[in-house]
């Protein structure tokens, strides 16, 4: 779910190499549920430990960030604050969906597809208030910088990147584009490689850049909005019935203007345009001046390894690749 554009914005690929020394502000729902999801077992289980607490998003979130800050990247991780009461619909289609996935895991548990399994039990996935809290506490010990926004934590992390706090925003989706960031990441916290039928493939991180993407599609900021309320954002599920992105560029180029736009389609509307766009002109977010807490080690394997079973040695091995990374950023500082 979510914003379907990916087929009309201009996206390029880059390496990590390029973004050293940046910092991404990463949307931490968007990123930590990708862990959920995809480092399971082949039959859908997700890493738990001894007392069969989940713990695929601690593994995510440690071994996908080393990986990161040992390139020398900087992270702000962004937290969703309240949900807008125009998401709420949105919540049920996504209740649904978990509901039919849940019901087709069971029938392929019965049936022992392991491979079904597999497939439906990402379906399911859910990141509680516990998961959340433990997540914030390693991210700090990390060295990580955590930020609580107000409302969407997309649009906060848009907002630090406007702000100069953030050089560009990590995240798949793009309501931080449609805000107004400055630079959209996507890819980054991704395992790099990706096993397809034919072999695995390198997945590379992508920038789409704002200010291009306008010049590309030939519109202003204004219009975008109008086209991601056209096309369906998590404020306005489906959009406009029988519209797609290729459709509402078309519409917006040719009405130019908010009202006119929506006047063209006001028999199909089941939703109230003007709070959509609300929304994305004047976001719920604060300013925040980023503050990076120091790396402890201590704390990390406390939370890893005392209390969430991981091996000291595999951890400590991460380790060292960050205490390698921080001693060459500083001699680098020399020179």
């Amino acid at each position: 779910m979510g914003l379907q554009i990916g087929d009309i914005v201009i996206r390029k690929e880059v390496s990590f190499s390029d973004l050293k020394g940046e910092v991404i502000a990463v949307d931490a729902f968007n990123a930590i549920y990708q862990f959920l999801t995809s480092i399971r077992q082949p039959d859908g289980t997700p890493l738990m430990d001894s007392k069969d607490r989940i713990t695929s998003h601690f593994s995510g979130l440690f071994y996908r960030n080393i990986a990161l800050l040992s390139e020398g990247i900087k992270l702000v991780y962004v937290f969703d604050g309240e949900y807008n009461k125009l998401k709420a619909r949105t919540h049920e289609r996504r209740e649904e969906a978990k509901d039919l996935a849940r019901e087709k895991f069971r029938t392929a548990k019965d049936e022992e597809d392991i491979e079904a399994m597999g497939k439906y039990a990402k379906g399911f996935a859910k990141l509680d208030d516990k998961m959340i809290k433990e997540s914030k506490e390693l991210l700090e010990a990390m060295g990580v910088a955590v930020v609580q926004a107000p409302g969407e934590g997309e649009m906060q992390c848009a907002e630090l990147v406007k702000s100069g706090e953030a050089y560009a925003v990590g995240s798949q989706d793009y309501d931080a584009l449609v805000v107004g960031g400055k630079m959209l990441i996507q890819n980054l916290t991704l395992a790099r490689k990706r096993k397809t039928a034919s072999g695995f493939i390198y997945i590379a991180p992508e920038l789409i850049e704002y200010e291009k993407t306008l010049n590309h599609l030939d519109i202003d900021g204004d219009q975008f909005i109008c086209l991601a309320i056209l096309v369906g954002t998590d404020f306005n599920a489906g959009g406009v019935k029988g519209i797609g992105p290729k459709k509402a560029l078309v519409l917006v180029r040719q009405r130019k203007y908010p009202v006119a736009i929506f006047k063209e389609v006001e028999e199909r509307l089941d939703f109230n345009w003007q709070e959509v766009f609300e929304i994305f002109k004047k976001p719920n977010v604060k300013k925040v001046k980023v503050k990076f807490p120091k790396l402890n080690e201590e704390e990390i394997k406390r939370i890893l390894v005392k209390k969430h079973d991981f091996s000291l040695e595999r951890v400590e091995k991460q380790l060292g690749k960050l205490r390698e990374a921080k001693k060459q950023a500083g001699q680098q500082k020399l020179f």
